[in-house]
């Protein structure tokens, strides 16, 4: 449908700043006012300009679209724009850094809020709430002209190491660590480790990096070690407990690594 010269120059505005998506506010923003902001995005939405993804968050629809207006974007776009603040990490992190060839049926968000997972055009999105301290290593980065927030190479370890749950288990973990282990920035991966506070993240680094046979900066693992809880962990969580106790690592083995190679 012919859009009207003010919903020309609204569109024009947020698509040549590259946006492909707008919230209600930046519209209310621009609009100097937030009920004329409402009517517009709902007007756009009714003539297939906008897509509403959920409330107070619209999709631009390309002229690529074509007359039928339908299109979709990459949940990696999206995702991060469901939450403020949101990055993409877990299992979503290790796709987008191509540690992993699996294309991951959820997207996961990782926020410092409470919200419920979504489903947006088929696609679903689960946010992962963790306290202030824990939300670190956060990069932008470019992806089909869009900048998206995912945690770094590094904090997308610690992730795995505390939640293996999310990020596909701890084997995808350990192939990462010894297949990328020459890109690894290890002393950020420390600085992480010890704004995180040790504890369980420390014993599975550190037992993987050990068992991998991973070079390491030296004296790190003996660092590692210091950082260590008490009591006995899983290596896998959610498993059997079974296999042998490291003890200095206080972890129990569960699963077997012995296969994880670089590839």
């Amino acid at each position: 449908m012919s859009l009207g010269k003010q919903e020309t120059n609204f569109l024009t505005h947020f698509a040549a700043s590259g946006k492909r998506l707008i919230r209600v506010d930046e519209a209310a923003a621009f609009l100097h006012s937030r009920q004329a902001a409402t009517q517009m995005l709902s007007r756009l939405a009714g003539k297939g300009w906008l897509h509403r993804l959920e409330r107070g968050l619209y999709l631009i629809i390309p002229l690529e679209a074509g007359p039928e207006r339908t299109w979709s974007e990459s949940s990696f776009i999206v995702g991060p724009q469901l939450v403020t603040p949101g990055a993409i990490a877990y299992w979503s992190a290790f796709r987008f850094w191509n540690w992993t060839e699996q294309i991951p049926n959820v997207t996961f968000i990782q926020t410092t809020r409470r919200k419920k997972p979504v489903l947006i055009d088929g696609a679903k999105y689960q946010f992962i709430t963790v306290q202030e301290s824990h939300f670190y290593g956060i990069v932008h980065r470019s992806l089909e002209g869009s900048s998206v927030s995912v945690t770094d190479p590094e904090k997308t370890l610690i992730d795995a190491a505390a939640r293996p749950d999310l990020s596909g288990g701890i084997y995808p973990l350990a192939q990462a660590m010894k297949e990328h282990q020459l890109s690894i920035d290890w002393n950020k991966l420390n600085q992480y480790l010890l704004q995180w506070g040790g504890g369980v993240v420390a014993k599975r680094l550190g037992y993987l990096a050990e068992a991998l046979m991973i070079s390491t900066p030296d004296g790190m693992l003996s660092h590692w070690q210091e950082l260590v809880t008490n009591g006995i962990s899983l290596l896998e969580p959610g498993l059997e407990q079974k296999g042998a106790v490291v003890t200095r690592w206080q972890l129990q083995i569960n699963i077997d690594i012995s296969t994880v190679q670089t590839v």
